[in-house]
């Protein structure tokens, strides 16, 4: 068998693992690497590079800001206060956690802003006595569709234009993305408040936010330690001012490493509690993921079922459907490979179909841009989902119900206003 073959034998195998999980997320994902690295699909040195990756390292940075805000007491401040400002209403909160999610991710990391956020909004979810995992994946799904909105916002959208303008093509513009990325985060926000979050699980608040006694004594104690109070939020903010300017010389990781550096420094909690902050299931099911990602592209496995796709349209498809075509494929091949992979895999394709057709291909681009972003579906296709996998306590399928209708609600949205926006036929 090819290693294309091989590659997509393994990646059935975890998911089919991922959706009963009869063992854990964790060990699937590694144990896929493992697999991938022991057939040599990719090297051996690279079944563990996922641990080196810069996510994984903002993502334990984040873990133990997230900690020293629990423990000194200002998640719970902020808690009180954003529930004395819009009540403890589910929907209110919801819409103004995707809504804040949303913007903040436009203009800097998905991740970053998800990261950031999350603690926060456990805080106010422990205050407000509604279980985290009711509104964990609504701020995910939020940061996903407010990336959307500007070149910036996430890796496909650069991507997408870089492609254009390689092809000779003009690019898109910085916030052309707007017109498209708006009425998703609009139209995403409805579907959450009104459908999805009836496939949320109802877990209880105690089996959701898991701190333990002694934990939550320290958090009610620190609200008695003005300084530490302090000191955490200055360097939250620090952090995501860092984040959102995206500097070259301090990039992502480093900030949220940083961060946590300076509040062990500071005795904002101890080296200990930095460590126990730290969801490690998180940690390995998102490094394990990442070599099964780069074997989809290495071996060709990815462009497989792109071209056998693409095949079966034959003939002399509309623009419409090549559109719709590689938007579904997209979407699909992003739930479990990178969406930065998968932009770049049917980028050049979409130009080609585009262009055999005699269409502009801005549509068919913007449409592969947008359906990359769209990995609302599992925990394992984008950063954000698998970051709150843990404090949200939920299961695969938990995204499987509750986001699948979502990337349905983004697909009809596209095909409707990207065709209007970017025609096929421009005069």
């Amino acid at each position: 068998m090819s290693p294309a073959v091989i590659t997509l034998i393994v990646l059935g195998v975890v998911a089919l693992l991922f959706v009963t999980e009869i063992i854990p997320l964790a060990i699937t994902a590694m144990g896929g690497a493992i697999v991938l690295g022991m057939l040599g699909i990719i090297p051996m040195k690279e079944v563990f590079s996922g641990l080196s990756n810069s996510t994984v390292v903002l993502f334990a940075g984040m873990f133990v800001i997230g900690a020293s805000m629990f423990h000194t007491g200002l998640a719970q401040k902020l808690g009180e206060t954003v529930v004395r400002i819009a009540g403890k209403s589910e929907n209110g909160l919801m819409a103004g956690t995707m809504i804040i999610a949303a913007l903040i991710s436009s203009v800097s990391s998905n991740t970053g802003t998800t990261a950031a956020l999350m603690p926060v909004i456990i805080g106010i979810c422990s205050v407000a006595k509604i279980p985290a995992s009711r509104q964990l994946m609504p701020l995910a799904f939020g940061a996903g569709l407010g990336g959307i909105i500007t070149l910036v916002g996430t890796p496909p959208n650069i991507i997408a234009a870089g492609s254009l303008k390689a092809a000779g093509f003009e690019s898109f513009g910085f916030f052309e993305f707007a017109w498209i990325g708006i009425p998703l985060t609009i139209a995403g926000i409805l579907y959450m408040l009104f459908i999805g979050k009836y496939l949320l699980p109802k877990a209880e608040v105690s089996a959701d936010i898991e701190i333990d006694a002694e934990a939550a004594e320290e958090a009610k104690a620190g609200t008695s330690d003005p300084s530490k109070m302090w000191i955490t939020a200055v360097t939250l903010i620090g952090v995501v001012i860092a984040m959102a300017l995206d500097l070259p010389q301090f990039p992502l990781q480093v900030a949220a490493i940083t961060g946590a550096i300076i509040l062990v420094l500071t005795k904002c909690l101890s080296e200990k509690q930095a460590y126990t902050g730290i969801d490690w299931v998180t940690i390995f099911l998102f490094a394990g993921m990442m070599p099964i990602a780069m074997a989809m592209d290495k071996s060709g496995a990815g462009k497989l079922i792109a071209d056998q796709v693409v095949s079966i349209l034959g003939g002399n498809p509309s623009p419409l459907m090549v559109t719709s075509v590689l938007f579904a494929l997209s979407c699909g091949l992003t739930q479990f490979m990178s969406n930065t992979a998968s932009t770049a895999l049917l980028a050049p394709i979409g130009i080609s179909i585009a262009q055999s057709l005699g269409a502009s291909p801005h549509a068919v681009l913007m449409a592969i841009a947008v359906a990359a972003s769209c990995a609302f579906a599992t925990p394992v296709g984008t950063p954000p989902n698998t970051l709150v996998l843990g404090p949200g306590n939920y299961k695969f399928m938990d995204y499987v119900k509750a986001g699948s209708g979502l990337v349905f609600v983004c697909f009809i949205v596209s095909i409707i206003i990207i065709p209007m926006v970017w025609p096929f036929f421009p005069k």
